[in-house]
C-alpha cells in the first residue's frame, strides 16, 4: 500500500525521468509532495507525455544529460543529495537493440555500473530501485511465470542487456553495499516489470502505441505476432511496485534488498491479437491486419510469478487489463479533444489509488 505520508518532502533521483514510465512516475510522486531531480536525455518523442504535463514545471531540478556521462551523473547526485533513487534511464526496445547493439549495452550496462558508482558516492542515498523487464530470464517459453530466483538470460541484445544489468545490481550489493563486509550499507533492489501499457506513450515498436497512431490516422492496425503472450498491465500497476519496494527499502533496508517481480493476474497475460481486438471493440472504426513478412526475434511466451511481491510487499495487480485498455481509450480519447492531459494523467493516478 502506498503511503502519501511517506513521500511528502522525501528528496528523489530519477533517472530517465523523461520517458513514458518516467513522466507519470513524476507525476505521482509531486502529487504526494515528493522534491524530484531528473536525470535524462531530452524526450524522445513528439509528442511526448513529458511536455504535454509539463513536468519540467513539478521537479526540483531538471537535467538532460546522457547516462554514459559519469561525471557529470556523478556531480548531479552530489548536488541533489537524495535520500531515494529510482534508475530507470535505458534503451527500452528490443527492436532498437537489433539496429544498435553496441550503444544498447552501453546504456543498459554500463549506464547501470555508472548510476551505482554514482550512489556509492553519495552520503544522503538511503535506497534504491533498479528498473530492468520481465525479459531478463533465460526465456524457455513455459506455460508458467518465472520467478526471481530463475536464471537470467536474453536472446537479443535489449533482454540480454537487462540480464547484466541485473547481475550488476547484485555484484554491487555484495560487494559494497553490504554492512557485512564493512561497506556503507545502501539498500538495493532490482524491479522487474511485465509490458507496460497506457496513455502517453508514443515509442515506436510499440504495440499499444503503433495501435494509436494507427487509429487516430484512420489506418488500418499492422500487428507483426499476433500470437505472442505478454503480461500486459497499465503503467500505474509496476510504479506502485517501485514505490512500495523504494519505501520498505528506506524503512527496513537489506530485509528487501533483492530481485522482485511485478506483473498483472495470470488471467492478463494475453496474445497480441487480443488487444488488438479488445481495441478494435471499444473503439468505433478500427480494424487490423497481420504483417506476414519475416521480422527479428522476440519471444512468444512470456508470465511472471508475483507471489513475492504478494507475499512479502502486500502488492497486488489493481486493474484488469479490460480496465487498462479503458484508461488508454480515455486518455486518446483527451489528446484528440485537446483537453489539459495533465488533469486527466492525475484522475487516472487518484483512481488507481483509490482501487489500492
Amino acid at each position: 500500500m502506498i503511503n502519501p505520508h511517506f513521500w511528502n518532502g522525501k528528496k528523489v533521483f530519477i533517472t530517465g525521468h523523461t520517458g513514458f514510465k518516467g513522466s507519470w512516475l513524476c507525476l505521482w510522486l509531486s502529487s504526494m509532495g515528493a522534491e524530484i531531480t531528473g536525470y535524462s536525455l531530452e524526450p524522445s518523442t513528439s509528442p511526448s507525455l513529458f511536455e504535454l504535463c509539463n513536468i519540467n514545471e513539478l521537479l526540483k531540478k531538471n537535467i538532460y544529460a546522457d547516462i554514459r556521462d559519469s561525471q557529470l551523473l556523478n556531480a548531479a547526485m552530489q548536488q541533489a543529495q537524495p535520500e531515494i533513487v529510482i534508475h530507470m534511464a535505458a534503451q527500452p526496445l528490443v527492436r532498437e537493440s537489433y539496429k544498435n547493439p553496441v550503444e544498447t549495452y552501453e546504456v543498459n550496462v554500463m549506464g547501470t555500473v555508472n548510476l551505482l558508482e554514482a550512489v556509492r558516492n553519495c552520503n544522503s542515498v538511503v535506497s534504491v530501485v533498479n528498473v530492468t523487464t520481465d525479459k531478463c530470464y533465460e526465456n524457455k517459453e513455459w506455460h508458467w511465470g518465472y520467478r526471481e530466483n530463475e536464471p537470467l538470460g536474453g536472446y537479443d541484445p535489449y533482454s540480454s542487456s537487462k540480464a547484466c544489468s541485473e547481475l550488476v545490481t547484485s555484484a554491487y550489493r555484495n560487494s559494497f553495499l553490504n554492512k557485512q563486509i564493512g561497506g556503507r550499507m545502501i539498500a538495493l533492489a532490482s524491479a522487474r516489470a511485465g509490458n507496460v501499457i497506457g496513455g502517453g506513450d508514443w515509442a515506436a515498436d510499440r504495440l499499444v502505441p503503433d495501435i494509436i497512431r494507427s487509429v487516430l490516422s484512420n489506418q488500418k492496425i499492422i500487428i507483426r505476432n499476433p500470437f505472442s503472450i505478454r503480461p500486459w498491465q497499465h503503467v500505474l500497476e509496476p510504479l506502485s511496485g517501485y514505490l512500495v519496494l523504494a519505501e520498505k527499502l528506506y524503512q527496513k533496508g537489506e530485509q528487501y534488498a533483492s530481485a522482485w517481480n511485478f506483473g498483472p493476474s495470470d488471467t492478463d497475460a494475453k496474445p497480441v491479437e487480443w488487444i488488438v481486438q479488445e481495441i478494435c471493440r471499444k473503439w468505433e472504426g478500427a480494424s487490423y491486419e497481420i504483417d506476414s513478412s519475416i521480422h527479428p526475434h522476440e519471444a512468444q511466451y512470456l508470465k511472471l510469478d508475483c507471489s513475492k511481491a504478494a507475499a512479502e510487499l502486500n502488492w497486488h495487480p489493481r486493474w484488469n487489463l479490460s480496465q487498462a485498455i479503458d484508461k488508454i481509450i480515455e486518455f486518446t480519447n483527451a489528446y484528440q479533444e485537446e483537453k489539459q492531459i495533465k488533469e486527466v494523467c492525475i484522475r487516472q493516478i487518484q483512481d488507481y489509488q483509490r482501487s489500492i
